[in-house]
């Protein structure tokens, strides 16, 4: 990262937020939403992923009892709207016995403890892998774990801050060894990164009228 306090990850996180404000995620309304929609999100839109848990709401199926008892065939057809259907079905399933066993079907229980502990836990699950672990652990159990995705990844990049080949590990550790652990503020700072992404840090930078525009960066690393 460029020395000096003004590129500070603190102060990356100030001017973001004077810039967007306060951004109110995850866009759920239960813990429950939030961990499904952590696994329907894998590679595709929010829209969709809106659409999908519409379904599962219709279904009655917005409930990890619920998932764990119903066929995956049925379930395939009711999350279509998210796209790889038959893949992500087989993954809540998995989560919802991973609630199951650990929970007995409750997902507050299932994240109550050490949150390391947890996420171990939680990376044994088929199709469950670091990101959606914690952002499951971030937003459903309000557990400090930052949450590392594909915007954040291209920001520090762009502004030299890390290499192409750093881990998801190796970014996360910059964020939770700089940053007090509060799990309100990783919260609004990753959403902050995926506002300052989408709006500016695209694959194509559109670095006019960015916050960071006057800090040091590449617009064409990706």
């Amino acid at each position: 990262m460029p020395s000096g306090s003004r590129y500070s990850l603190t102060r990356l996180y100030n001017v973001l937020w004077e810039a967007y404000g306060p951004q109110g995620w995850w866009p759920a309304r239960t813990p429950t939403e939030v961990a499904i929609g952590a696994v329907l999100t894998q590679n595709t839109s929010w829209r969709n992923v809106e659409r999908a848990i519409a379904a599962l709401e219709t279904a009655d199926l917005l409930d990890f009892r619920r998932l764990h008892e119903v066929e995956e065939a049925a379930l395939a057809e009711c999350i279509r709207p998210a796209g790889t259907f038959r893949v992500k079905a087989r993954r809540l399933k998995a989560l919802a016995a991973w609630v199951w066993h650990r929970g007995s079907g409750s997902l507050e229980a299932a994240l109550r403890g050490d949150g390391r502990v947890i996420r171990a836990d939680l990376l044994y699950v088929p199709g469950i892998g670091p990101e959606t672990a914690d952002a499951i652990l971030l937003y459903a159990g309000k557990h400090a774990r930052f949450v590392v995705d594909a915007y954040t990844r291209r920001i520090l990049i762009r502004h030299g801050w890390i290499g192409p080949d750093a881990t998801y590990e190796a970014i996360q550790d910059r964020f939770e060894r700089r940053l007090p652990p509060d799990a309100g503020m990783f919260n609004e700072y990753h959403a902050l990164l995926v506002e300052l992404g989408k709006r500016h840090c695209r694959a194509r930078a559109r670095c006019k009228g960015c916050p960071l525009e006057s800090w040091p960066h590449d617009a064409d690393a990706s």
